[in-house]
């Protein structure tokens, strides 16, 4: 996909969506912070359940680690692997009480170094919670941006660096939310919705599931 392409293609989805953001609820970084941890093989409508109840109660650093392992797993065994995630989050509470004054820190090595947080999670984290033009890959991005052509890469990292290149500046802080979501509900793994989908004549699969240019 050419630069002329890639412009044409964000253009498009700003226009359908000009404020996108993530679908899971939160009102702090360090809300944002959990939920990420918990969406790991979770769908965003499970966490936000589990989150709603979890955040009632503890919203803090220091309130979630008086909730104890069995209190918080209470809270979150909705989730799928609720065990570790809950032995993560406290980890990373603990972490945030000692090392950062209780405080979700905005440096990329920082959010790496917390318990279960890699560079997909400190990515939103960076983006989402502080405005950074950071590109976090997920399942979906990764299919959408090798299957479109947008950028092509064997690992979440090769494509994310690819994105960085490509992505006009314009777009670079809301592309990620647009390719997430597109993946999400029109480019989807098995049967991506190649006749309603705004970007079918930029995209290069080869097998789109109509012919979206005769209007079949």
């Amino acid at each position: 996909m050419n630069e002329d392409q890639c412009r044409t293609l964000f253009e498009r989805l700003r226009a359908a969506n000009p404020h996108p953001t993530t679908e899971l609820r939160y009102r702090s970084p360090f809300e944002l912070l959990i939920a990420v941890i918990l969406s790991a093989q979770a769908t965003d409508k499970g966490v936000n359940k589990a989150t709603e109840r979890l955040f009632a109660l503890a919203n803090t650093p220091a309130a979630i680690l008086a909730l104890g392992e069995e209190g918080l797993k209470a809270q979150i065994r909705t989730i799928g692997l609720f065990n570790s995630k809950a032995k993560h989050i406290l980890a990373t509470c603990r972490h945030l009480v000692e090392q950062h004054g209780g405080e979700v820190p905005r440096e990329r090595a920082a959010l790496e170094a917390l318990p279960g947080v890699g560079r997909k999670t400190a990515n939103v984290i960076l983006n989402t919670a502080f405005g950074e033009p950071t590109i976090a890959v997920d399942t979906h991005l990764f299919r959408v941006a090798n299957r479109t052509g947008l950028a092509s890469g064997k690992t979440p990292l090769a494509v994310e660096q690819q994105l960085l290149r490509a992505v006009p500046s314009a777009f670079l802080r809301q592309a990620h939310h647009w390719l997430i979501l597109h993946g999400r509900y029109v480019c989807k793994a098995r049967v991506p919705d190649c006749p309603h989908c705004l970007i079918a004549d930029l995209c290069e699969c080869r097998q789109k599931t109509h012919d979206v240019h005769s209007g079949s």
